[in-house]
C-alpha cells in the first residue's frame, strides 16, 4: 500500500521521538498534504511528539496563491498556527540566520516536478549549503515524481547557474526531492544532517504517480497531472515572446502567439523533425485568449500537446525535443517574429532568459543556426542524458529501484 513520506513519519514512533523536545520547522505549499488531504501544518501543530515553532514558503508562497516568477511573498505571523511564515521567495532566496535559527529540523514537504527548473529543487539544495556544519537537520518526506523516470534534456553547464538552474542537473533529471538531496550531498560532498523519509509501495518506473492519489496544484499554473510530463519541455516557453498558456486554464499544456498559422508549423515538425520527436503525443491546433500574461485579451493562434493518448508510451514521450522542434519552427516560417525574451529573469541579468532556462547555449544555437541540424542537436542531448544516468548510478543516490 502507497504511503507519502508525511505518512509514513506520522506513524514511525522512532522517527517521532528523534523529534521530541526539538524546534521543529515545516517547509510546505498546499500540496503538503495526506492522502486524506490533511496538511501537514495542521498535523505538526496538532502532534503531541511536535514543537512546531515555523512556517517557510517558496516560490509562489507557502498558500500557492502568487501566479507567476518574480512575484515575492513576504514574512509574515500565521494567525492560525501562531509561529512565523518565512519566504524564501521575497527578499531573500535562501534562510537567512534568524531565520535558520528558529528550528532544529527543518521537515522539507513540497511537491515536484521533476525537472531542474522547478525552483522548489533549488531551494532544496540552498537549505542544504546553508545548514552546511551546524547541528541543524534537514528532513526530505518524499513525494512522487510525476514525470517518472524518464530522463531528457541537457546538463546545466557551468556559468549557466540561477534560481532555475542549482547545477549541474539535467533538466527531466528522473528523481525524487529525496533522491535529489541524495546526489547534492554526495556531488558537492555537503556536511549537512540529512534524512529523507521514504515513500513505501512507490514504483517510479510503472507508476509515476501513484493510483487514486489527489492532485493539488504544487503552484497555480500546474492544474493538471497531465501537464506535469511536459514541463520539462514548455517551461522553456518562459524564455520566449511565445505564450506559454498562462492566463488560460491549460498552461504549459498550450502556447503559441497570434497570427500564427498552427497548422502550417505542425505540418513543417512532421516534415523537418527527427522520428521520434513527435511519439506518443498528438499536436492538436487551437486557438486561447489569455485573461493575463502574454498577449492579454488577444487572439493566440496555439498548440496543444495531447500525452493522455490510450496507448501513451511515457518512454517514447521527448516533450524537450518537441518545444525545441516548435521553436526550430517558428524560426524558420516567422522569421521576423522576436522570439527570445530580455534579462531579467528570475533574478539573473546578465544571460538571456533561454540560456539559463536550458542551462546553456546549445538551445539557442540549434534554432537560429540552419546548419545545426536536428540530428546534431539530438546526438549533444543524448551525451548529456547518458553522463547523467551514469552519474545517478554511479553516486548511487536512488532509493526507489
Amino acid at each position: 500500500m502507497f504511503q507519502y513520506g508525511l505518512e509514513v513519519l506520522q506513524k514511525d514512533s522512532e522517527l517521532l521521538e528523534k523529534l521530541k523536545g526539538r524546534r521543529v520547522g515545516v517547509l510546505a505549499s498546499p500540496a503538503s498534504v495526506d492522502q486524506k488531504l490533511g496538511h501537514i501544518m495542521n498535523w505538526a501543530h496538532d502532534s503531541s511528539s511536535i514543537h512546531l515553532s515555523c512556517g517557510f514558503g517558496a516560490q509562489h508562497g507557502i498558500f500557492g496563491e502568487k501566479q507567476d516568477n518574480m512575484i515575492e511573498s513576504d514574512d509574515q505571523m500565521d494567525s492560525k498556527y501562531q509561529v512565523p511564515v518565512y519566504s524564501l521567495y521575497g527578499q531573500v532566496r535562501r534562510p537567512t540566520k534568524e531565520m535558520l535559527d528558529q528550528f532544529d529540523v527543518l521537515l522539507f514537504d513540497l511537491q515536484d516536478l521533476g525537472c531542474r527548473i522547478y525552483t522548489f529543487l533549488t531551494t532544496l539544495i540552498y537549505i542544504a549549503e546553508d545548514l552546511q556544519g551546524t547541528d541543524k537537520e534537514i528532513w526530505v518526506l518524499d513525494r512522487p515524481n510525476p514525470a517518472g523516470r524518464v530522463i531528457e534534456g541537457s546538463l546545466l553547464k557551468e556559468g549557466f547557474e540561477s534560481f532555475v538552474g542549482v547545477g549541474p542537473i539535467l533538466m527531466r533529471h528522473g528523481l525524487t526531492l529525496g533522491e535529489c538531496l541524495n546526489w547534492a550531498v554526495k556531488k558537492f560532498g555537503y556536511d549537512v544532517k540529512t534524512r529523507v523519509v521514504p515513500m513505501k509501495g512507490y514504483r517510479p518506473d510503472s507508476t509515476p504517480w501513484p493510483q487514486g492519489l489527489s492532485w493539488i496544484n504544487p503552484s497555480p499554473n500546474v492544474p493538471t497531472l497531465s501537464m506535469a510530463p511536459m514541463y520539462a519541455g514548455t517551461v522553456l516557453l518562459e524564455g520566449t515572446h511565445l505564450s506559454e498558456g498562462r492566463g488560460t486554464t491549460r498552461p504549459l499544456e498550450q502556447f503559441g502567439a497570434p497570427g500564427f498559422d498552427s497548422e502550417k508549423i505542425i505540418s513543417w515538425m512532421s516534415k523537418n523533425l527527427p522520428e521520434g520527436w513527435l511519439e506518443d503525443c498528438l499536436l492538436r491546433p487551437c486557438f486561447f485568449e489569455p485573461t493575463f500574461h502574454k498577449f492579454k485579451g488577444e487572439l493566440v493562434a496555439g498548440i496543444h500537446i495531447h500525452a493522455d493518448l490510450p496507448h501513451h508510451d511515457p518512454n517514447g514521450f521527448v516533450p524537450y525535443r518537441l518545444i525545441a522542434g516548435y521553436l526550430k519552427a517558428v524560426h524558420q516560417l516567422y522569421p521576423d517574429f522576436e522570439i527570445w525574451k530580455q534579462p531579467p529573469y528570475e533574478y539573473e541579468e546578465r544571460l538571456l532568459p533561454i540560456e539559463i532556462l536550458s542551462g546553456g547555449e546549445k538551445l539557442k544555437q540549434f534554432v537560429e543556426d540552419d546548419r545545426f541540424s536536428a540530428e546534431d542537436f539530438d546526438r549533444f542531448l543524448r551525451q548529456d542524458e547518458e553522463a547523467w544516468q551514469k552519474e545517478v548510478l554511479d553516486l548511487d543516490v536512488l532509493i526507489y529501484k
